[in-house]
């Protein structure tokens, strides 16, 4: 039985018929490989910005309808963490930025959000204003995520900080309802 088995084994490893597609898998396996993973890192960018804008949306909606009330900026923030479930460390690395806009005379947000840098000290909120009745409000959010496949191409092509953290950025408006 065994010198079945090592005469099966010494013609298997004489035999070249397979050795063409053996280096063609070996070149193009880590090609697929590495644009799977890319496609996973694509993904998972995708589902949590689409969560972050979705949780932004409905906790403004929620502050709009609720006349008489005006949460503050660590209310925002846990309603904002509670509905982006898939958002990591969400408490620690959201940033909300919220002011008052006039629409006759505007004035734009400042280009770079206030995000946070987890290779720098801890900075105070950049702004955050809690509107009056009929005034137009802009609220942005940001939230740093680390890659989860750092090496892929479009992980090295999105910019990050010095802790190697990618800005994940909502925006939203809105009009305080009178109370």
């Amino acid at each position: 039985m065994t010198h079945r088995i090592n005469q099966y084994l010494r013609r298997f490893r004489r035999d070249e018929a397979g050795s063409v597609e053996t280096v063609a898998f070996a070149i193009w396996l880590p090609l697929i490989i590495f644009t799977l993973l890319a496609a996973l890192e694509v993904g998972a960018y995708t589902a949590r910005a689409t969560m972050l804008e979705r949780a932004l949306d409905q906790v403004v909606r929620t502050i709009r309808l609720s006349t008489g009330s005006a949460p503050q900026h660590s209310q925002i923030k846990d309603m904002i963490c509670d509905r982006a479930v898939i958002l990591p460390n969400c408490e620690e690395n959201l940033r909300l930025e919220m002011v008052q806009r006039d629409l006759r005379n505007w004035a734009a947000l400042p280009a770079t959000a206030d995000c946070t840098d987890n290779s720098l000290e801890v900075a105070p909120v950049r702004a955050f204003e809690n509107g009056l009745e009929n005034q137009l409000m802009v609220m942005r959010a940001c939230a740093k995520i680390s890659p989860i496949f750092p090496l892929t191409w479009w992980a090295e092509a999105v910019h990050k900080d010095q802790a190697g953290d990618y800005a994940l950025l909502a925006a939203t408006s809105f009009v305080q309802e009178p109370r």
